[in-house]
């Protein structure tokens, strides 16, 4: 898809307990997903790239320049923090325009661009209010917009969405995906949830104590994770040991299977001893002899209840330990 690497990392940062090291290129006009739990490093490399940290060794460079000894308002970087960080004193339109004022752009030029980005972020409405009289939903969309708006060549979303309640998480999270393709601008987003990762990426980068454990398109990772860290790191359910890999007729050794390998209605008999309703799907702890597996159905037998599965081990992913 991508031809290039536009955005080039070769980084190490030391604190006291904690390392930093890895080399990572993003391409042009790619949303990148740093994706990892906390304290995996993912804010800092931000900091890093951004300028708000200095690297003990290396570099970033973008289109072949060197941006390691630029301050960071050199840099042309868009930032978000999770905070939003907004202006409390200054109205909506204000807050957008304040990156246009500090750049000098022109009066006509500035106004064109906040009228555009009020429209796009739906915020005309609230244009001369102030932040605290916004939603939290509201708040975002204009610390986005504030990012935005000097056409930063490279923009960083640091868990964008993680101080929203999960209603106003979903529906902002189609509207965040939505506005990065429309602006085109290669943006790396920091976030811990794998969902989120998926549906905004273009490729995801798992990071783990410091170091990169896996990078790939999100089918790709979700499908082909590298060990079992990864896979049960994607939510990953049914992973067998070695014990119960043999168990079920694969190869001793670790194996993840896949949910397309399972589904009711087969030759393996088991019974039912969890049925977990999510509303819209249920899910089901089957065991099978040795064996304790999960699926998902629209509806599924009580607990307790014997069943037989389908089990189609074809779809079981051999696994680093």
């Amino acid at each position: 898809m991508f031809n290039g690497g536009v955005l080039e990392l070769a980084l190490e940062k030391h604190f006291p307990g904690f390392r930093l090291a890895l080399d990572l290129a993003v391409q042009e006009g790619e949303v990148l997903a740093l994706l990892g739990p906390s304290g995996s490093g993912k804010s800092t490399l931000l900091k890093l790239i951004a300028g708000l940290l200095s690297p003990d060794r290396g570099f970033v460079r973008f289109r072949g320049q060197d941006l390691t000894p630029l301050p960071p308002e050199r840099r042309r970087v868009g930032f978000l923090f999770q905070d939003y960080a907004l202006f409390p004193h200054l109205t909506v339109a204000e807050n957008i325009a304040f990156g246009l004022v500090e750049a000098r752009w022109p009066g006509k030029e500035r106004e064109a661009r906040v009228k555009e980005l009020l429209e796009r972020m739906e915020l005309t409405p609230h244009a001369q209010k102030r932040p605290q009289e916004l939603s939290g939903g509201e708040q975002q969309r204009v610390a986005l917009a504030r990012a935005l708006a000097p056409r930063p060549r490279l923009l960083l979303l640091d868990e964008p969405l993680g101080a929203l309640d999960l209603r106003l998480r979903e529906e902002l999270l189609f509207f965040l995906r939505r506005t990065l393709r429309a602006e085109g601008v290669t943006t790396l987003v920091v976030t811990h949830d794998q969902g989120e990762a998926f549906l905004l990426a273009h490729r995801v980068a798992l990071l783990r104590q410091g170091r990169l454990v896996q990078v790939g398109l999100p089918e790709e990772v979700y499908a082909r994770p590298k060990d079992l860290w990864t896979a049960r790191f994607l939510g990953h359910k049914n992973l067998l040991s070695p014990e119960e890999s043999q168990a079920l007729g694969l190869p001793a050794k670790p194996h993840l299977l896949l949910p397309k390998a399972l589904r009711l209605g087969g030759e393996h008999p088991g019974v039912v001893e969890e049925r977990l309703f999510f509303g819209n799907r249920v899910g089901l702890w089957v065991r099978l002899g040795k064996v304790r597996l999960y699926l998902e159905a629209l509806e599924g037998p009580p607990e307790g209840a014997q069943v037989h599965l389908h089990l189609d081990l074809s779809q079981a992913v051999p696994l680093e330990g």
